[in-house]
């Protein structure tokens, strides 16, 4: 099967591709904005190993959580590639493919959701423990037991998260950021088992529901207007 795989939720963005098996990869150029490079980016990629979009057995998309604008550029553009082309469709947490890439049994997941929150998800072995979620640093719901891994630039962006987790961490990745490689990873196998979406049904996961803080609540805060 070949399949093809876009992440967004930071920047940049990235794309994958799944050759039966084998994973190529690319990261948006820096300085673009992802809504201009990733197809162009995911064609190239395509010709470098002689296929076209014709040749793809589906397509997979990080639903979030993160940037509210980048899930909507990797969801639209799944969703007109999937429209136009007849393809399987498939979403795939960014929280659980990151979990993936870290190589860890027991990962607490956290990116940077800025206005001094962070998006926070726990995997054990692969499944999601829990819903995902979006907190204050210094208020993340613990594990009841220790020996977790912690992952993801939600540590390096608030020092009050790593003091929180601090008890029950046991190895720390600040630097790990969302790939498409490790989603088309857990998008692949899903697809061959034949697990799809419809594509009017696709949506990012956005957790929460604002983006930006009031006047009131930023004055509140100690902030100016």
């Amino acid at each position: 099967m070949n399949i093809l795989a876009f992440e967004t939720s930071t920047d940049p963005g990235s794309v994958a591709l799944w050759r039966d098996g084998a994973v190529n990869a690319r990261s948006c150029p820096v300085g673009l904005s992802n809504s201009e490079t990733l197809l162009p980016l995911a064609d190239a990629m395509l010709r470098e190993h002689g296929l076209g979009f014709s040749d793809l057995d589906g397509i997979a998309f990080g639903t979030g959580p993160g940037s509210f604008t980048g899930l909507r550029v990797s969801c639209g553009v799944a969703q007109g590639l999937a429209v136009a082309r007849g393809l399987p469709l498939l979403g795939v947490g960014t929280l659980e493919a990151m979990a993936l890439a870290s190589g860890g049994e027991r990962v607490i997941v956290t990116l940077d959701a800025r206005m001094r929150e962070v998006y926070y998800g726990r995997f054990e072995r692969g499944g999601q423990q829990g819903a995902i979620g979006v907190y204050a640093p210094e208020a993340v719901p613990l594990p009841e037991t220790g020996g977790w891994l912690a992952s993801g630039n939600g540590l390096m962006a608030y020092p009050a998260l790593r003091e929180r987790l601090s008890s029950v961490v046991i190895g720390w990745q600040p630097e790990l950021m969302p790939c498409a490689a490790a989603l088309v990873r857990l998008a692949a196998p899903r697809l061959e088992r034949g697990e799809r979406i419809d594509p009017a049904d696709a949506v990012p996961l956005y957790v929460r529901n604002k983006v930006a803080r009031t006047v009131a609540e930023r004055l509140a805060e100690g902030g100016r207007v």
